[in-house]
């Protein structure tokens, strides 16, 4: 009974080495008919023992917004300095010539000191952006998932992942749009304000609450396709990779391992987030900057040519991010013993039905 059960606990993405089930070599026949039902008794304390809650439940929700919170919010902080000057590239391109020239010319105006301006703003919106992001994906993966069922949330699970990420975003760009106006209003406007605290009372009495929330729409348009990028092509990714890359099946991975992987796919992911949203971004920087002025009449002025100023920039640093966000996000689902399903298989019904098996 208990060999039988052995291959069951290796399949587990979290079976440990150490676990070593009870070896009896005369067991009896009769407990033979009892062993599904103590098969499932077991497995149900094992789950028990390896993961701190059910797939899907609230606390499940809870952490993984946590993890949304760290994973956003720590490395959009840390690359404040990049974000900074990939921001000035945008809003005034002939004075921020390259990536060295910005970092040159911002540090010989405002000291090495001026390199974190805007980070209180940045830890705050995208801590909050990543508690919805992740939280919400999570949520609407499943919801959407049980709507199309077993076999249809298989063969259309890009559709699954884009429908998912997209959802996520809209509500996670809300959040982070009062935050993300503040701080291009520090970053880009020499003298408006030097911290969060002088430049939110400022924009109240200049434009009101419209002043936080005037650029959500192009928000929208930068962060929704680049979520759904982020989200779909990473699930894609760490699916390809153990498919032909990684030599042993995931549950045969340690947990270091399957970091790794995570954190190449996130990279991958990130490289092509950059490019989908980055004219988007451009729009972002100069709307923010102006005011007055709407999303079309800026796209306009920027051109095809002036809308991807600024991409290499924001590809180091988009990469950087997306492969440190799913690393982060992923050793926190880890810390907490969170479920984490391994990549999607066909069912067996499917499988039958396409003849795959008999």
């Amino acid at each position: 009974m208990f060999s039988s059960i052995a291959p069951l606990a290796r399949l587990n993405p979290f079976y440990a080495p150490h676990f070593q089930l009870p070896q009896d070599g005369v067991r009896k026949r009769a407990e033979a008919a009892e062993a599904p039902t103590t098969r499932r008794s077991l497995a149900a304390a094992s789950a028990a023992e390896e993961y701190s809650c059910e797939y899907g439940s609230l606390k499940f929700y809870a952490l993984c917004g946590v993890g949304g919170v760290l994973s956003c919010g720590l490395t959009h902080t840390a690359v404040v300095p990049l974000d900074l000057v990939k921001c000035r590239m945008q809003v005034d391109p002939q004075k921020y010539k390259s990536i060295f020239n910005g970092f040159s010319v911002t540090v010989k105006e405002d000291g090495v000191r001026g390199l974190a301006k805007g980070w209180a703003p940045t830890f705050i919106g995208y801590s909050m952006q990543g508690l919805c992001k992740f939280g919400f994906y999570e949520v609407f993966k499943i919801l959407y998932g049980n709507m199309l069922g077993e076999e249809n949330a298989y063969m259309w699970r890009t559709s699954l992942y884009l429908a998912a990420s997209a959802s996520a975003e809209f509500f996670a760009d809300i959040a982070l749009a009062p935050m993300e106006a503040a701080k291009v209003r520090i970053q880009t406007q020499p003298g408006y304000a030097n911290t969060l605290r002088q430049a939110v009372p400022k924009m109240f009495g200049e434009e009101g609450i419209w002043a936080f929330y005037k650029g959500v729409a192009p928000l929208w348009m930068r962060q929704i396709p680049y979520t759904m990028m982020k989200f779909a092509c990473f699930e894609r990714t760490v699916e390809a990779l153990y498919k032909y890359v990684v030599p042993k099946p995931r549950s045969e991975c340690t947990k270091g391992e399957q970091l790794v992987v995570t954190f190449v796919a996130g990279y991958i992911a990130g490289v092509f987030c950059a490019i989908v949203s980055h004219p988007a971004d451009s729009v972002v920087s100069v709307l923010n900057k102006e005011k007055g002025s709407s999303a079309s009449q800026v796209l306009m002025r920027l051109g095809f040519k002036g809308v991807w100023k600024g991409l290499f920039a924001r590809i180091i640093m988009i990469g950087t991010l997306t492969a440190l966000q799913w690393f982060i996000y992923d050793s926190v689902k880890v810390y907490f013993r969170l479920p984490r399903p391994p990549p999607p298989e066909m069912p067996e019904s499917l499988k039958k039905k396409l003849g795959l098996t008999e």
